[in-house]
């Protein structure tokens, strides 16, 4: 008989500033400001002992490049200066997900020094410091408790890796990020795959980083053949639900050979695309931590831990519930979730109670106008934010434009032309017949097709309501 035991690994950046200084937390893409060669040694860990992972690195001796920038590396990325007093933002964060887990709040706590030298940390080490522990979710196939929560700084990402040197970039270097670990409560791949959705849901609902590699997603599993277990393995970069499934099946049909030939090792690899994985390194034990001597104790009061509950983020899964029940369709509840724009929905619904016809103004028509006047949607969405939406609805409700002119005013806006000159209706001579001509030149379409072509040759100086009208009378369907 078959058996799985496995927990996840999950850690999610969040949307701060650096932990333990005051820089900054973004990516860059230009060329660096200056760089910095090191090299890093191994060191015991509370035990007195070096971690066999440790050791592991320490034996390539390699060189470290890394690349800094001005605004957002300082001299505490460069382990040339103390941390600074943990940032309150991502702490208040890490304890609204601690708690959304059902994880109990550990008051007095110490930053820890995690051992490190793959290079992806200047000082040779991470800071971390466990927030919660002894928590749950609820699956369909049981409960999977929550072991603890830990608030963490990031590491440096990899530019080029090389036989003797690897080059680092340091603007991820100390982002906040929370990890958390399961229990290996989970006996089902199903199961894994929910848990995992269950986990990402409550962490979308806190101020966490979106887009590539602000998530990563581990699973440490070990399997039983007839009673024989196997070696423990944890999985790396098993970012897709779907993975999940895949990586724990053919890691079963790996092990199942490895224990029949006695070969089953404990150790680190990594996913694959496919399903299938590759050894990274071996796995770490327990001896490559030890206290933070230039922190003191972290105190989270009661008070504290009070507010925080109080005013936990709702569930996606919750504000979905919501949004269907005001009458929004499930294509625009995706969308508007996806582009984080709940609180600027529910605002402008209060105005004009018209949940499909604002969720498009919010998030579909500012994407379409981007594409067609080839412009940046971040600079798009800069220019159509909510003061301006507010503006076009009250002119709506004064009946002085109607919905249908909404979309060209708003191209009107991004284009340059202030707001009120953008809603202002220019008088078109003789628009029946030009309306007419258009009809004409190309016959034969649908009232909607000559819709487009008019509403395109008018450019927003006619309300889409008046062409329509002059249009059911000239075309018969």
């Amino acid at each position: 008989m078959e058996e799985l035991k496995a927990g996840l690994e999950i850690h999610q950046q969040l949307d701060t500033g650096k932990l333990f200084c005051r820089c900054p937390g973004f990516l860059r893409k230009e060329e660096p400001d200056y760089k910095v060669e090191r090299k890093l040694h191994s060191v015991a860990g509370e035990g007195g002992e070096v971690d066999v992972a440790v050791e592991h690195e320490a034996a390539k001796d390699k060189i470290f490049e890394y690349e800094c920038y001005n605004d957002n590396v300082c001299l505490v990325d460069l382990d040339e200066e103390p941390p600074r007093d943990i940032d309150k933002e991502a702490l208040k964060i890490a304890l609204q997900i601690s708690l959304l887990l059902n994880c109990d709040i550990i008051q007095d706590t110490q930053v820890m020094r995690k051992t490190v030298i793959d290079g992806s940390n200047v000082s040779g080490f991470q800071r971390t410091v466990l927030i919660g522990q002894d928590g749950y979710i609820e699956t369909s196939k049981g409960k999977v408790g929550i072991m603890k929560v830990i608030l963490e700084e990031d590491a440096a990402r990899v530019i080029k890796k090389g036989k003797d040197k690897n080059v680092y970039r340091l603007d991820r270097l100390g982002i906040p990020m929370v990890e958390i670990v399961t229990e290996p409560d989970i006996d089902d791949k199903e199961m894994a795959k929910e848990a995992a959705l269950k986990i990402g849901d409550i962490l979308r609902a806190c101020k966490v980083k979106r887009g590539i590699g602000t998530i990563r997603q581990d699973v440490n599993m070990s399997f039983s053949f007839g009673g024989e277990w196997s070696e423990r393995i944890e999985m790396k970069g098993v970012q897709e639900p779907d993975l999940i499934i895949n990586s724990i099946e053919n890691e079963m049909k790996r092990q199942k050979k490895l224990v029949e030939k006695g070969d089953s090792v404990a150790e680190v690899r990594n996913a694959l695309e496919n399903g299938e994985s590759e050894f990274m390194r071996p796995l770490p034990g327990a001896a490559r931590m030890y206290p933070e001597t230039d922190l003191k104790l972290l105190h989270i009061s009661r008070d504290e831990i009070n507010v925080v509950r109080k005013n936990l983020p709702k569930l996606r899964s919750e504000i979905k519930k919501e949004l269907k029940k005001e009458g929004l369709s499930e294509e625009m509840i995706s969308l508007v979730l996806q582009n984080n724009k709940v609180e600027e929905y529910k605002e402008l619904l209060q105005l004009l109670g018209e949940p499909n016809f604002i969720a498009k103004m919010l998030v579909l028509w500012p994407k379409e106008i981007a594409k067609r006047l080839d412009k940046n949607v971040d600079e798009v969405d800069e220019k159509l934010h909510l003061d301006v939406f507010e503006e076009v609805i009250n002119n709506i409700k004064k009946k002085q434009i109607s919905e249908g002119d909404v979309k060209g005013i708003l191209e009107k806006i991004v284009s340059g032309i202030p707001v009120e000159d953008a809603m202002k209706k220019e008088d078109v001579d003789n628009l029946e017949d030009e309306i007419m001509n258009i009809v004409k030149s190309k016959p034969g379409l649908t009232v909607k097709s000559y819709m487009g072509l008019v509403m395109k040759e008018f450019k927003g100086k006619v309300s889409g309501s008046e062409i329509m009208e002059i249009l059911k009378k000239l075309v018969k369907e």
